[in-house]
């Protein structure tokens, strides 16, 4: 291994080791709201009022769901632990010691979407671990499973951290996830499969990044989706990696760091 690698790696895996040790300090609050909050879907959607739609897609109305309710607490849960994380950074000014660090602006960058991608994951398991208990899930394609995951985690992590970034205040913390990241993920196809929409809503309804991450992790699952999944994964890594160059390139202009 290169001598001038070394360091870096160090700073790489102290930053992630820090960020896992947040969320795991606080499990309570970290891990466990959104399993209760998912299996509240899971009970409410799934069984009480699945069984009164009854089949969607070929599958129960329960299994159906399933992979967009895991899906909607990887997104939500990968944003939330960057955005908050590197604001309370940015808010305590300790972002600063990093900054005058021989570290590589882009091992910063990498270490806090690498923890937001393990939150992430992490929930995405335990919902995943739930939703087994209701419904009857399978994995069609494992490969293509981990692959969407993975690139969906990744991405809200890192538009979590352009959202650091810009946020002056912990109001403009909330704004984006409240107006912008809910709305999309409830009208990305969680609940219903987007072929049951009227022209132009279904047209609209395709114009949402998070419908292509929905359904590729369904298709993954279950076999069935809405959109091509060639499609989807090209789209959800494309993306992903279009927001990883746009944060660091924030990062190189000092956006939201230098005074």
């Amino acid at each position: 291994m290169p001598a001038l690698a070394r360091p870096e790696l160090v700073a790489l895996r102290t930053i992630v080791r820090k960020e896992i040790r947040r969320f795991l300090r606080i499990w309570v609050q970290t891990l466990l709201p959104p399993a209760i909050t998912m299996t509240l879907y899971l009970v409410i959607f799934g069984r009480l009022i699945g069984s009164r739609i009854g089949e969607m897609g070929g599958h129960d109305y329960i299994d159906y769901i399933a992979p967009g309710v895991i899906m909607m607490a990887v997104i939500t849960n990968s944003y939330s632990n960057v955005v908050s994380s590197f604001y309370g950074a940015r808010f305590q000014r300790y972002v600063e010691e990093m900054l005058v660090s021989p570290t590589p602006i882009g091992v910063v960058l990498l270490g806090y979407v690498a923890g937001g991608v393990t939150r992430g994951l992490l929930v995405g398991l335990l919902v995943t671990l739930v939703a087994m208990v209701f419904a009857d899930l399978r994995v069609e394609s494992p490969l293509y499973t981990v692959a969407v995951v993975v690139l969906t985690s990744t991405l809200f992590s890192t538009a979590g951290f352009i959202n650091a970034l810009f946020a002056r205040t912990f109001d403009d913390v909330s704004i984006v996830p409240t107006f912008v990241l809910t709305p999309l993920t409830y009208l990305g196809g969680v609940f219903f499969s987007v072929e049951l929409l009227a022209e132009p809503w279904q047209s609209l309804a395709r114009a949402n990044p998070v419908l292509y991450m929905v359904n590729g992790f369904r298709h993954g699952m279950l076999g069935v989706s809405d959109i091509g999944p060639g499609v989807a994964l090209a789209l959800t890594g494309g993306a992903a990696v279009a927001l990883l160059v746009l944060a660091l390139l924030l990062l190189h202009r000092g956006v939201g760091i230098r005074s």
